[in-house]
């Protein structure tokens, strides 16, 4: 039985109502909100926490591969999984791959995945999808498009709903689409892009009902992303779904349209609430279709608890206005800070303390077990020298020592905000702070890690770990 063994999700903490955004364009407003990433997240933070959320209780270095899908991969030209497998401390003989380019490449990496595990080429497959991507100021695609991240592990043990079948069909249309010299997200004229859309998805579900001789009825949730909210409705009436009760909730005013991250976190949103024995229904569209038939096994009855879709929904705070959105995004050009513009990160030092820097590893003594950041070939401790083992920090929980505020720096959310921090167990490091206002933070105050942008100098975006609040 090959299925889903264990899922995750992440959203970003940061909400911005549509109602602001409509209220400074003049434009027809909306019930709901999205999620916007903060300054310093991406598709590729996005997706660490997403896989970090899907694999609680469980040993990364067992996981054969990663597959990534996102349309807003930080660099064109270099993979975003590799990045994703070393901060997230996966063996690095794991298989990556990226896939992009359309809505569809989340579920394009799942069905490569159950192929590859069907095939006995690998056991598990960590499937990640993650965007951030943009809609320009005043359109209709800036109130839709929202940022998050899920993940799903596809293995052959454990399975907590097995994949029953699947139908997938190609189209070539300009429906959406975005070049490389583009920032913004295009969408064609929205008549033409819904029939376009309706025509195909029920076509394409229509053959998978015939395929694997299944009904509409069969099904206790069906998943579908959709252009937006009124177009999500249609569809779900042209197939005789009853909406209440058998379409999965859509999050157009929750979240928002994350892209290729959409359909599979309301899958993630759906296990959540699953119960063994339903069936489900995913269809995903983008430059085409992809279905999935899913049953749910006793074992989604097993599965220790994830912050999932529920959780983060459940942590928010409000962006203050619409202009700090467009602040986070990068959307206006902020006054420049009156220093030396940073250096690009050295390739060859990135390589060397990769394990450092991207997985956060300290280094242990093996002689009187002190453990410290950054790694040394010395103990602080005993002085014993070239004693020293690796030693992961990043899931590890601390307290603020102490800590500054930093006006004179230039953020888009200011203060900057420095800690020093005890870990739970030893070790002691200075990091930044983020998710957090500054009349919260004190001493004492419970951190845990979250990896972040730190800038991005020369096309070269710096990473490293920070600290946050903890989310219950």
């Amino acid at each position: 039985m090959v299925g889903i063994v264990s899922w995750g999700a992440y959203i970003p903490v940061y909400r911005l109502s549509q109602k602001k955004i409509a209220g400074v364009w003049g434009s027809q407003e909306a019930n709901g909100e999205k999620a916007v990433a903060n300054f310093d997240e991406d598709s590729v933070t996005m997706a660490v926490e997403a896989v970090l959320d899907c694999t609680r209780g469980i040993d990364r270095s067992c996981i054969d591969g990663l597959f990534l899908a996102t349309t807003s991969a930080p660099y064109l030209e270099k993979a975003a999984s590799a990045l994703v497998v070393t901060a997230t401390d996966m063996s690095r003989q794991s298989r990556t791959a990226d896939f992009s380019s359309s809505p569809r490449a989340g579920t394009n990496a799942v069905l490569s995945a159950v192929d590859a595990v069907r095939g006995g080429s690998a056991h598990h497959i960590l499937v990640v999808a993650s965007d951030c991507r943009l809609g320009a100021a005043g359109g209709a695609m800036e109130q839709l498009l929202g940022n998050g991240a899920a993940a799903l592990l596809i293995g052959d043990e454990g399975v907590i709903a097995s994949i029953e079948g699947s139908y997938s069909a190609s189209e070539e249309v300009f429906d959406i689409w975005r070049s490389d010299s583009d920032r913004f997200v295009h969408m064609a004229e929205p008549r033409f892009a819904t029939a376009h859309y309706l025509s195909t998805m029920q076509a394409t579900i229509s053959r998978l009902m015939t395929n694997h001789t299944v009904k509409m009825q069969d099904f206790s949730k069906v998943i579908f992303n959709a252009p937006d909210p009124r177009t999500h409705t249609q569809l779900a009436r042209a197939l005789g779904l009853e909406l209440k009760t058998q379409v999965q909730a859509p999050l157009f005013n929750t979240i928002g349209d994350i892209g290729a991250a959409s359909t599979l976190l309301m899958l993630v949103a759906a296990l959540e609430e699953a119960k063994p024995g339903e069936r489900i229904l995913v269809a995903n569209y983008g430059s085409g279709c992809d279905i999935l038939i899913l049953q749910v096994t006793n074992a989604i009855t097993k599965l220790s608890p994830r912050r999932g879709v529920k959780g983060h929904l459940s942590i928010r705070r409000d962006l203050p206005s619409y202009e700090k959105a467009l602040v986070f995004q990068n959307m206006i050009q902020t006054e420049r800070e009156r220093r030396p513009t940073p250096e690009a990160p050295s390739p060859i030092l990135l390589l060397r303390e990769r394990q450092a820097v991207i997985a956060l590893y300290g280094s242990r003594c093996r002689e009187c077990r002190t453990v410290q950041y950054p790694p040394a070939r010395v103990c602080v401790s005993c002085r014993a020298k070239d004693k020293m083992e690796g030693y992961r920090f990043s899931d590890k929980i601390a307290t603020v020592f102490t800590f500054t505020k930093d006006y004179i720096s230039l953020t888009p959310d200011p203060p900057t905000l420095e800690v020093v921090i005890d870990f739970q167990g030893g070790g002691r490091m200075v990091c930044a702070l983020t998710d957090c206002d500054e009349g919260e933070i004190k001493i004492g105050m419970p951190v845990e890690m979250t990896f972040r942008k730190l800038y991005e100098s020369k096309g070269i975006t710096n990473y490293f770990w920070k600290a946050r609040p903890i989310r219950r």
